[in-house]
């Protein structure tokens, strides 16, 4: 079957790895943390903006919490803020995982080709590992969140993380993305970047691909976004 992308046959070399953010990119969970923040600065009597949420989209939780104990005045420490915004985010998750169209579907055929997957999320461990439940074993070989990394996103070092586990060169991976935060971490490490918008606007790069949905996309057009995707510059 052909894919969304339309590509010539010669071009379908598969990718060695996907390499999948998680939050807007396999599931639908940034309106979760929206409201708990949202929450938060109402139980604290604090202003908190659509634009202050969304400029948290994609970095990592304790800059996070470093933006929220300045924004909204708190006396909690960082680490203490990212500990109350997964108090809320979990309950959230544990009751519904929202997927995203053509995820599942996606991660299913990379899986029959071979394609090994790697989760690469800001996210910490509690929080990740109820949606995993909800996924086949070994859909992801290697997880790499939040909490496991001294970098988060945008800096290179999860994406980096990623592919030295799986044992692959990160110039031979696709990495999905969902942020400008995620995809800048995945460009600098050396993949090429599918974007799919969600609730924030990525601006366009030279080595980033844009689509509107996962829904119909196929593993020779990941392969055909690698070998298209202009060589990594340091």
């Amino acid at each position: 079957m052909e894919g969304i992308l339309n590509t010539a046959p010669s071009r379908r070399r598969l990718p060695a790895a996907v390499l999948w953010d998680m939050d807007g990119t396999l599931v639908d969970t940034e309106p979760y943390w929206m409201e708990t923040e949202h929450a938060l600065a109402e139980a604290n009597g604090a202003t908190w903006t659509v634009e202050d949420a969304e400029r948290l989209v994609g970095t990592s939780l304790i800059n996070s919490g470093r933006y929220i104990r300045e924004r909204m005045g708190l006396a909690e420490s960082p680490e203490e803020i990212v500990e109350m915004l997964l108090d809320g985010v979990v309950g959230r998750v544990q009751d519904t995982v929202p997927w995203r169209p053509g995820a599942r579907e996606l991660l299913k055929a990379l899986h029959d080709e071979g394609v090994p997957c790697a989760l690469v999320t800001m996210s910490y461990q509690r929080f990740v590992a109820p949606i995993l439940e909800h996924l086949p074993p070994e859909t992801f070989r290697v997880v790499v969140t939040g909490d496991q990394v001294d970098n988060g996103k945008p800096h290179p070092e999860p994406y980096l993380t990623a592919a030295a586990a799986l044992g692959v060169a990160p110039e031979e991976c696709v990495a999905i993305e969902d942020s400008d935060a995620g995809a800048t971490s995945a460009e600098a490490a050396g993949c090429a970047v599918l974007v799919v918008p969600n609730h924030v606007e990525v601006p366009p790069a030279p080595r980033r691909t844009f689509v509107d949905t996962l829904t119909g996309l196929t593993v020779a057009d990941l392969g055909a976004i690698r070998a298209e995707t202009p060589a990594h510059r340091p």
